[in-house]
């Protein structure tokens, strides 16, 4: 229409108004269908939004390039020839054409080399078809006909056929892009000099275009192989490089193979499934693995959120034949559940291999190292083709900690399993693991200390039938006893006294079972305890007592002393519950503790009385019963007629004789704080570690260094001195406690000796306070031996 046709041709016109149809429909349906917004990226499915953008953007171009090109013609004058030049606004449709052939490159059911080849083809066509129109119609308008590129060659070519005239103008045009030259068809004026000079610059674009997307398509067919081929060049090198034995060698070009084969087969199932949300990737791997998982006879029995949980975690591998999967003493970190194929279990022994046992689909390997965490059994091979499940023990080992009880059912399944094999090195691992689970050596949450926080009772038997320690302690040294008596699960205590538990054991903190029932108030428990021989006595009295006053609990504190315990007793600072009473103000605790024995006189590291405060915090009617308290003492002296009472040798020493002037220290953190045990993390892999080196070290301790001075720890030694006995001075070893301390000091000096100080006066009463070399005083009262005398 812009070069050749100057009027309308009856059938063309037809086709051209059929699709200018088909465009106005898509005008109207524009108006509604919804756009992405590029800011928000969200669907606008506003009618208005929509309208509004349509409109301020292509609408004026698609209502344009739709109208009928006769009606066109019709309107304009005739000097202005708008049959050809209006046609040329058609080509803003090429707009759409490139948008669908963009749809149909990501339609997964259509082959996109094809569509890419096809649309190559379009796109050469229509540049070729364009520049044909537009160099004939320079030369149809020309004002001199025969000094035109096709006039030379044709004289009068108005009067040519016009399907000679285009295929003259598009042979011009290909030969002109495939740059094979100018023969017989050249630019002869100035115009088409111009418009040639453009049209090659187009086609430097157009070829560059072609070539790269052409390049692309062959060499994404090409490049997996090429890749595969330089992959197993740069193994083989490896291998001659570095010697490696033939079977190695096999492998790794094996595995390769496999690799590139599964690669170009579509079976990158692993791949895939990565690449998905967790969501359909777990439902995925449920209908695929799910029925198998279980059917494995470690997950027996287990439950459904274990299993479902296993599945995803899961990740699929394929193995070709003859390649090893696990190594013999290899570390324990993954298990594998074989999906199909054969694989079998090789003994690597006195430098020869025997096959042990074949496994086939639904079959398990490495699940003794997982979990009892020690080094692989064997050799794990495949026999042919096969598809794993690996599953990472870090991963089991979290799920199970989630679910405790089928963390049990797991243990028991492999232990049946261990029981029904005949080999005797399976018997042996059978052996190993029992003794491991009986001493809570296991890294699976399989504790009595478990069992009884969740009232497992259950599992809480079978660990001691498998012979744990019922008095086993967690890092803050409490039992499953203390665990049962806080959360008030008799059953659990019942059973664990059964088994041999001592009701009177401590934790770190000082607390006892029995104190722990109490503070729930589980009367069943403390009956129980009770009747088995618990007493508060076996734990800090000292600080429940403290504790009962300074929540202002009368009824606990009467517990306490119900239960065996004294409340007159001070904590290690000199601290007693007495003060306690006297500091909160309450006269009815205090009336208990003083009918109790408390003494108001008793000084604390600090030097505060009871009585001194009572007298600071101005509590009138405390003040007024230690008045009545001492008054009563002073009537009770007075009825003894003045007559001593007591041995010679308990006589208050006066310390006024003695250069020695007392002080206090202050009361820090560490004294409020009773000190925790040391975490011996038994059940870790970094307690067998730490065991391991503890053994060394005492081994190098006693071996390396015995012929040398510096063989054996030698003992701490400090010098004793009794102030009045001329200033006598004696080099001891320290021993163990204070009291052994004052009890070397008694047999020392013939003193009854009470209590240890510093040089400067401050008392000791922690033997770890003693430092080798230092200076210690001992205080003591004068004895009625004949030594002393």
């Amino acid at each position: 229409r812009v070069g050749f046709l100057q009027t309308p041709i009856r059938g063309l016109a037809i086709a051209d108004n059929i699709v200018n149809g088909f465009f106005a429909i898509d005008i109207l349906l524009t108006f509604f269908v919804a756009y992405l917004d590029p800011q928000t990226y969200l669907l606008v499915d506003d009618h208005k939004k929509i309208a509004w953008k349509y409109v301020s953007t292509w609408f004026i171009f698609d209502i344009v390039s739709t109208i009928p090109s006769e009606a066109v013609e019709k309107i304009l004058p005739d000097a202005i020839q708008a049959y050809g030049l209006f046609n040329m606004l058609r080509l803003w449709r090429v707009r759409r054409v490139s948008k669908m052939f963009s749809r149909l490159e990501k339609d997964r059911n259509i082959s996109y080399f094809w569509i890419r080849c096809l649309k190559l083809v379009f796109v050469t066509l229509f540049a070729l078809h364009c520049a044909s129109c537009f160099y004939y119609y320079i030369a149809d308008h020309y004002p001199d006909p025969n000094k035109t590129w096709i006039g030379l060659a044709i004289g009068d070519f108005h009067k040519e056929d016009l399907s000679l005239r285009y295929v003259m103008s598009v042979y011009w045009a290909i030969t002109t892009l495939s740059t094979t030259g100018y023969g017989d068809l050249h630019p002869v004026n100035m115009r088409e000099m111009v418009f040639d000079i453009f049209y090659m610059l187009f086609n430097l674009g157009l070829t560059a275009y072609l070539i790269g997307n052409m390049t692309n398509l062959v060499v994404h067919g090409t490049s997996r192989t090429r890749k595969f081929r330089d992959t197993i060049q740069a193994a083989s090198s490896f291998a001659l490089r570095n010697r490696l034995p033939v079977r190695l060698q096999d492998q790794m070009v094996a595995h390769l193979c496999l690799k590139y084969r599964t690669d170009s087969e579509g079976l990158q199932q692993q791949e895939v499934l990565d690449s998905l949300p967790k969501a359909i990737k777990s439902s995925i791997s449920h209908f695929l693995f799910y029925s198998l998982l279980d059917h494995v006879y470690l997950f027996r029995g287990v439950s459904n959120d274990l299993l479902f949980q296993l599945v995803s975690e899961t990740k699929a591998e394929y193995f070709p034949p003859k390649e090893d999967v696990i190594l013999q003493n290899e570390a324990p970190t993954d298990l594998y559940v074989l999906v199909s194929g054969a694989m079998e279990f090789i003994n690597n022994k006195n430098g020869g291999e025997q096959v042990v046992d074949e496994v086939s689909s639904g079959g398990i390997c490495g699940e003794i190292g997982v979990l009892c965490y020690r080094p692989q059994l064997f050799t794990v091979r495949t026999k042919r083709l096969c598809q794993l499940l690996r599953l990472n023990r870090t991963v089991l080992l979290n799920l199970v900690q989630a679910n405790v009880g089928d963390g049990a059912i797991i243990m028991n399944n492999l232990l049946e399993h261990l029981k029904g094999q005949h080999d005797p090195l399976m018997q042996s691992v059978l052996r190993d693991i029992e003794n491991m689970l009986a001493h809570g050596r296991m890294d699976l949450p399989l504790s009595l200390c478990f069992a009884a926080a969740r009232g497992d009772e259950p599992l809480l038997q079978h660990l001691l039938r498998r012979g744990s320690d019922p008095n086993e302690a967690d890092m803050n040294g409490r039992t499953a006893l203390h665990i049962a008596a806080a959360n008030g699960s008799e059953h659990c205590a019942i059973v664990l006294l059964a088994y041999g538990a001592d009701p009177n054991t401590k934790d770190s903190e000082g607390n006892v079972p029995l104190w722990d029932a109490i503070m729930g108030r589980h009367e069943a428990l403390i009956k129980l305890l009770v009747d088995q021989g618990a007493t508060l006595a076996s734990g800090d009295v000292p600080q429940y007592a403290c504790h009962a006053v300074e929540e202002d609990n009368f009824e606990l504190l009467k517990d306490v002393v119900r239960y065996g315990g004294d409340v007159t007793a001070p904590k290690s600072n000199g601290f007693t519950a007495l003060h306690a009473a006297a500091s909160h103000g309450n006269p009815t605790i205090v009336k208990f503790l003083l009918k109790q024995g408390a003494d108001i006189d008793k000084s604390d590291l600090n030097g505060w009385t009871p009585r001194g405060l009572a007298d600071l915090h101005g509590h009138e009617e405390i003040k007024a019963l230690f008045r009545s308290k001492e008054e009563a003492s002073v009537q009770s002296v007075i009825t003894v007629h003045g007559k001593e009472s007591g041995p010679t040798f308990l006589k208050k020493l006066k310390v006024d004789s003695m250069d020695v002037t007392p002080r206090t220290r202050e009361v820090t953190w560490a004294d409020k704080q009773p000190r925790r045990r040391v975490n011996s993390f038994r059940n870790s892999l970094f307690g067998f570690m730490s065991a391991a080196t503890r053994v060394e070290s005492s081994q190098t301790e006693r071996g390396s260094f015995s012929n040398s001075p510096f063989s054996g720890v030698q003992p701490a030694r400090v010098i004793l001195r009794c102030p009045g006995k001329g200033d006598a001075t004696k080099l001891v070893i320290l021993p163990e406690t204070i009291p052994e301390l004052l009890e070397i000091g008694t047999k020392k000096f013939g003193r009854h000796c009470t209590k240890v100080v510093t040089s400067d006066g401050a008392e000791i009463d922690e033997i770890e306070l003693v430092r080798d070399g230092d200076l210690l005083c001992l205080i003591c009262e004068e004895s009625n031996t004949p030594e002393s005398e």
